[in-house]
Formats: structure tokens, sequence, C-alpha cells
């Protein structure tokens, strides 16, 4: 008797240990099973040329990638790959634009020479120019050069918000035919991009003193000998002071913790764009600073805002 005593608690102990074991080892198997899935959905069949020139800058040759998903639907989206008006073809991983590739769009990412070794203003030349090389070059990429995307994040939403509204024909006389193309782009879809540089309000980039961000003096110095003031560049490289009725509609997604770019940045703009009759969707991410953990998710989002008003041409 006493060893049947004995014995029961160990086969009820071994009982429980082979569950949870059970239970971790199905844990663990639904783990990588989740996890195995998003990364299959985040990096779809693709091919992939890297390192194709568009212009320079300095004695920088200035490059993007092409990014072709298997199953394409003719269409092209620009990403600019730029945070703090910094750019490196190493900040960008391809599971960031999956959504996209997943829908069929051929992404390009498109890099330039990061500031102060250059400018805003001459950033804005450089990117301007490389809409028109994936435009003027579209057939080699088995897209539509009448309807391309455009998106990023920060700067890089700046500076798509530049080109949606400063975006247009380049000179008739050009000599290179990349330059009379034309810059513009038809869709924006993008995070938390500053759009007044004159008035920054509650960012703690506002001195308070009427300049440009403290910490970018130099990324938004005047060319040497211009006599050009701060009012007149940053009014130039503001896309609030840009806006037509003819801007490309745009969806914004901002959070209303950011402390770098405060929200009212993308509020105004809205308000502004509505005004002239442009349409500007503003999605609020409750919580979200300068950036939040599930952004790759909000992508498909992106997705869905340039299905509307690109395959809809």
């Amino acid at each position: 008797m006493p060893k049947l005593i004995a014995s029961r608690p160990s086969t009820v102990a071994r009982s429980a240990l082979k569950l949870f074991l059970r239970s971790i080892g199905s844990l663990v198997l639904l783990g990588l099973l989740i996890g195995a899935s998003a990364w299959l959905y985040l990096h779809p069949s693709q091919s992939r040329i890297s390192g194709i020139v568009y212009g320079q800058r300095q004695g920088h040759s200035l490059t993007f990638e092409a990014l072709r998903p298997d199953k394409t639907n003719g269409l092209g989206i620009i990403l600019m790959v730029s945070g703090r008006w910094k750019s490196s073809t190493n900040l960008f991983s391809s599971a960031i634009v999956g959504p996209l590739l997943r829908r069929g769009y051929t992404v390009f990412p498109v890099s330039h020479l990061s500031q102060p070794e250059a400018t805003v203003a001459e950033i804005f030349e450089d990117v301007s120019r490389a809409v028109r090389w994936i435009r003027h070059n579209a057939a080699d990429y088995g897209i539509d050069p009448s309807r391309l995307g455009i998106t990023g994040g920060s700067a890089g939403g700046h500076l798509s918000l530049l080109l949606a509204t400063r975006g247009g024909p380049g000179p008739a006389h050009a000599t290179d035919p990349v330059d009379r193309e034309s810059s513009a782009v038809q869709a924006v879809a993008i995070f938390y991009p500053v759009t007044d540089l004159i008035d920054l309000g509650s960012s703690t980039e506002n001195l308070g003193d009427g300049g440009p961000p403290k910490s970018f003096v130099e990324a938004f110095r005047a060319p040497q000998g211009s006599g050009l003031q701060w009012s007149t560049i940053g009014r130039a490289l503001s896309p609030l002071y840009n806006l037509s009725s003819n801007c490309p509609p745009t969806l914004i997604y901002h959070g209303d913790a950011d402390t770098l770019v405060p929200l009212d940045q993308s509020i105004r703009y809205q308000e502004r764009a509505r005004s002239l009759g442009g349409e500007v969707e503003l999605v609020v991410h409750q919580g979200g600073a300068h950036g939040w953990p599930t952004m790759i998710w909000d992508i498909r989002a992106f997705g869905a805002w340039f299905d509307g008003h690109l395959l809809k041409y």
C-alpha cells in the first residue's frame, strides 16, 4: 500500500510534465509557422536589379533599385529611402515593401546623397531626376509611365510631398531627354511628413527663432553667393506652400504622440489641400510617436490606396 501511494504522485507528475512539454512544443511550432508565414508574405518572389545610376552629385553616383514581382500589375511605386534627409542603400529592406510587391507593383527604392554633403534643395533636385529617369525608361521595367505612385516616411515623406506639389515637366530644351520628362507623381501614401518648415510648431526641432530645424541648419543652407534668405528657402521646400488644386490624391499616417514632426504638420496640410479641392486622407495612429512597431502592416493600407487611385485610370 505505501508503494502504491508513493508511485501515484510520480505518475501524475510525469503526465503533467509531458502535457506541459507538448503544450510548449505546440506553441513553439505555432510561433514558427506564424513567423514563416509572415516572412513569406513579406518576401514574395521577385527579381531585383541594384545599383542603377540615375545621376551624379559631387562625384558620387546616385542610384536606385528595381524590385519586380513575378506577377506584375504594370504599375510602379517609387520609395524615397530617406531619414533625416540621409540615405543609403543599406537603409532599405525589401520586406518593407512586401505588401506592395504582393499586389503586383514594381517598386523603385531611390537613394540620394545625404545631408549635409548635399543640401535638401539639392536632394530634391536629385530625386526629381530619379523620377524622370524611371519614367523615361518605364518600358524597360514593364510599367506605365503615366501612373507612378510614391511612398516614404519622415524625410522620405517630405520629399514625396515635394514631388507631389512641385513635380512637373522638365525644360523642353534640355539636352538630356531624361531631363525633359515629368517628375510628377499620380498618387502618394506616406508616414509623418514635414509639410511646413516655416512654422515647426511644437516640434523638438523648433528653436522658436523662425529659423530652420535646429539639427538641420547646414542641410538647408543657401547656395554660396545666392543671397537667399531662410524664408525663401523654407517656403520653397515646404509642401504646404506649394499645394495647388491638381495635386495627386494623398494618404498620410501620422502618430498623435510624435514630438519630432507633430501631427499638426499633417492636419494643416490636409486642411489646406481640401480647401483647394484636393484629396488628402489623414489616418491618426493613437499613441504613435515618430514611428511604431506595426508600421510594416500599414503598408497594406498603402497598397489598397494605390489600387484605388492608380488601377482605376
